[in-house]
């Protein structure tokens, strides 16, 4: 089986081991070392560690002092943990229908959506590629909205040269899948002083100093052990792009013209770092998305459906009072997406053969 992701942090030994022989395991001067590597990497002043993407999405907002009513814009073709952490921070839930060119919000749809309680626009740069930010940030000037960047999945992309997570407030995640990885782990990135200190504050469960409580916190914080891990991997960053980007290059060569089949693009003036390549199989397909996926299981490729639905698309979303009136026929490019979308394999770790064994064996299920 040709694994749709490979995890290798081999690289992260010595500095593990380091912690290790330390003797001081949770948050300390391996978590500022990563810390400052990432806000490098985001082109920011400030880069806040805490323990998960979602975390790191649920504090930013938390910062912000929303108020009951106040409405977050985001995006519907997403993971979960965009909305979970909206709910959980309490603000109400507007979505804006994404495109199909870079599976990101639609700024024509957002301006649509926005009210006068819209207080946060929160675009999902899908799949290592950023949404729109040439409208999506001037829009949110005009209108007083903060932006909140969910980086998740974009480490190391950008915008015209700008780097994802440097709009406002960076989310991202440190996942066992992502582009970097602590297994489990997450980064706030800003440019906003007063905001990096109330974050730092915030993860620490309301503390400056020990036992010195400033505000009701949490405990949203990154240990050594995690940090380690990612060090080594921000360190060679550009390389493990430069793979995923060749790795997607040759794909889309190899796969374009396959009747029915939709490669992704690397719109103008951005820097596509290839989390995951995901492909639409329309409608005159030869085989439905679903049929793809079990025909290339079954010859040994693996690959990932994300997202099989609309974001609120499930039962436990049904009616809730922060959700008010989302039907997934008011998002038809989103629904189309979900019911289309197929990831294959893009990961640093693919040889020549496996790249060439993927397109051959697509174009193949496909009747190409």
């Amino acid at each position: 089986m040709i694994p749709i992701t490979v995890v290798d942090v081999r690289d992260a030994e010595d500095l593990v081991v380091e912690v290790l022989r330390s003797g001081a395991i949770a948050q300390g001067p391996m978590v500022k070392r990563f810390e400052d590597a990432f806000a490098h990497v985001a082109g920011t002043k400030h880069a806040i560690a805490v323990n998960n993407g979602t975390t790191a999405l649920v504090a930013s907002l938390q910062a912000l002092d929303l108020e009951p009513g106040d409405e977050v814009i985001t995006s519907p073709f997403t993971f979960v943990a965009t909305l979970n952490a909206i709910l959980e921070a309490g603000a109400t839930v507007r979505f804006a229908d994404i495109r199909r060119d870079d599976f990101a919000i639609d700024p024509d749809a957002v301006a649509a959506a926005v009210t006068d309680r819209t207080k946060v626009l929160m675009p999902v740069h899908l799949y290592g590629q950023t949404a729109d930010m040439g409208k999506l940030a001037p829009f949110a000037a005009e209108h007083g909205l903060r932006i909140i960047e969910d980086s998740a999945q974009a480490v190391g992309a950008s915008f015209e040269g700008r780097a994802a997570g440097s709009y406002g407030i960076g989310c991202f995640s440190l996942y066992a899948t992502k582009n970097v990885t602590t297994a489990e782990g997450g980064v706030i990135t800003t440019d906003d002083d007063a905001l990096a200190d109330k974050l730092r504050v915030l993860r620490n469960q309301g503390m400056r100093a020990r036992y010195q409580y400033e505000l009701a916190g949490h405990n949203y914080r990154m240990t050594d052990l995690h940090a380690a891990v990612g060090i080594p991997q921000l360190e060679k960053l550009d390389q493990l792009t430069a793979a995923r980007q060749a790795n997607a290059k040759r794909l889309s060569e190899g796969l374009a013209g396959t009747p029915g089949l939709d490669v992704p693009q690397v719109l103008p003036g951005r820097e596509h770092v290839w989390h995951q390549y995901t492909v639409l199989v329309g409608p005159h397909a030869m085989l439905s998305r679903d049929e793809l996926a079990a025909q290339l299981t079954e010859r040994g490729i693996g690959n990932g459906i994300y997202y099989p639905k609309v974001v609120f698309d499930y039962d436990c979303y049904r009616g809730h009072p922060l959700i008010p009136g989302a039907d997934k026929a008011d998002f038809p490019v989103a629904s189309a997406v979900a019911d289309q979308a197929l990831s294959l394999p893009v990961h640093p770790h693919l040889t020549d053969a496996q790249v060439e064994q993927v397109i051959a064996t697509v174009r193949e299920v496909l009747g190409a």
